[in-house]
């Protein structure tokens, strides 16, 4: 028999799709895109970082050995404590081209939203016109697909942006003259129900510069789950 699944390994390989070495080769998305030199998770008592299949491997030991230093307290700072370390050797093989960092969520209980958002698919995609026709080639790959609207059109939308069999990623947008209504807050509430009666756990992330998101974490009574650190 198997053991309970460690979702925030499961998280890892939702975001990256991988080799058989477990080196970072893409984003997991359907359309594809690079995925970081470097990525670092920082969650209660441990440390989960990866390396991209393109980083030597006598760097990439050099980077694991500093990772077993890294402090895994709890809260963690918003960026990991040797991370001036972890970029200097970056920049010994590359210029180090972007840092990204940002909270990711549990839901630790249910949320309900208390307007239900839409299910979006491929017979009322057109709700998307007016504001989010960039997503309508989304919609078939990023199940769930959820929508608040009004008017006729959708205003905000949640959706699977990364997924694996245990665990899916949300990638959430709301029309500008639309925010702080709430409506960020029901379009999540109601994509984490879609998910969960999909049998696999939602997860919310974002990045330190993004308040608005973390906001919206704070009012679904979201718990932090870790932090993630990208370097490219």
């Amino acid at each position: 028999m198997g053991g309970a699944p460690d979702l925030l390994l499961d998280r890892v390989g939702a975001l990256f799709r991988c080799d058989a070495r477990g080196r970072l080769v893409s984003v997991n998305e359907w359309d594809g895109g690079p995925a970081p030199r470097f990525y670092l998770l920082r969650a209660a008592g441990r440390v989960i970082c990866r390396f991209r299949a393109d980083v030597p491997e006598a760097l990439a030991r050099r980077l694991e050995a500093l990772c077993a230093h890294e402090p895994a307290g709890w809260p963690p700072g918003r960026l990991p404590a040797l991370h001036s370390a972890y970029l200097d050797l970056l920049a010994s093989q590359a210029p180090v081209e972007r840092v990204w960092a940002g909270p990711t969520y549990a839901f630790a209980g249910e949320v309900h939203p208390s307007i239900s958002p839409i299910a979006i698919g491929s017979d009322n995609a057109d709700l998307l016109h007016g504001g989010f026709g960039d997503w309508l080639l989304d919609v078939p790959h990023r199940q769930p697909f959820v929508a608040i609207v009004e008017g006729g059109r959708a205003v905000s939308l949640c959706c699977s942006v990364r997924i694996s069999p245990t665990v899916h990623c949300a990638g959430v947008k709301t029309l500008a003259s639309y925010r702080r209504r709430g409506h960020a807050v029901n379009a999540v509430a109601g994509w984490a129900a879609a998910v969960r009666a999909l049998e696999a756990a939602p997860f919310y992330s974002t990045s330190w510069d993004n308040e608005a998101s973390q906001g919206v974490a704070v009012r679904l009574g979201l718990s932090l789950a870790g932090v993630d650190f990208h370097v490219t």
